[in-house]
């Protein structure tokens, strides 16, 4: 073998060999970018995920009280466009607490012969009293207070006629007065009294509304 073959074959060995350094190399370059792309990212095994509802959350309301349950539910969706309409789709016919009875019969023996605005301000005016802090806090106490209602005889409201439509408007517009169901003329009243009577008192007070055979004060 000549020199120069034996430099040739020398030449081309280590060309053999950094050809598959170089392959060994190329090879741990895929393999790793291979497992990189296919191994699955575990997810934290200790960890709670949020989750996000879209719905709507509602919380249950309080239960209703005594005077909060006579509040009108059956005609809450009502759109009257009159308090007579209003008052023909007031349930009339149910079960009342001590406190609608007693504000329904200040209605009926009070004011049944007048308009149902007039007999609805009448029950403003009781109500009215009930909130102001200086008669007593109930319908029943204000009704029964010695000396303001005529129809009451030593402390007791009368039997009404419960069978006639004057007591079925006096239930419904206790209702709708308890309520807050209709606007009034005597939102604010405190007293009233017959036009044909002139009471000391009413010099001393802000007329409020004339309604029918009624002034209210405050």
């Amino acid at each position: 073998m000549t020199i120069a073959t034996r430099y040739a074959s020398m030449a081309a060995l280590a060309a053999g060999l950094v050809m598959t350094v170089a392959g060994a190399d190329l090879s741990g370059t895929y393999a790793q970018a291979a497992v990189t792309q296919d191994a699955p990212v575990a997810r934290p095994t200790g960890e709670t995920m949020p989750v996000f509802v879209s719905e709507e959350v509602v919380q249950p309301l309080p239960p209703a009280s005594d005077n909060q349950a006579d509040v009108i539910s059956d005609t809450a969706e009502v759109r009257a466009s009159s308090l007579a309409e209003l008052v023909a789709a007031t349930a009339s016919d149910v079960p009342l607490s001590d406190e609608l009875r007693c504000l329904a019969g200040a209605i009926y023996f009070e004011a049944r012969g007048e308009p149902l605005l007039g007999q609805l301000a009448v029950a403003e005016v009781v109500i009215n009293r009930s909130n102001s802090g200086r008669f007593p806090a109930t319908y029943c106490g204000v009704v029964r207070q010695p000396g303001q209602f005529s129809f009451v005889r030593k402390g007791a409201i009368p039997q009404a006629r419960l069978g006639t439509q004057a007591w079925r408007n006096a239930v419904a517009l206790a209702r709708i007065a308890h309520s807050g169901g209709w606007q009034s003329h005597a939102d604010d009243a405190l007293y009233f009294h017959a036009r044909y009577v002139r009471p000391s008192w009413s010099h001393r007070k802000q007329a409020l509304a004339t309604i029918d055979s009624h002034i209210f004060y405050r």
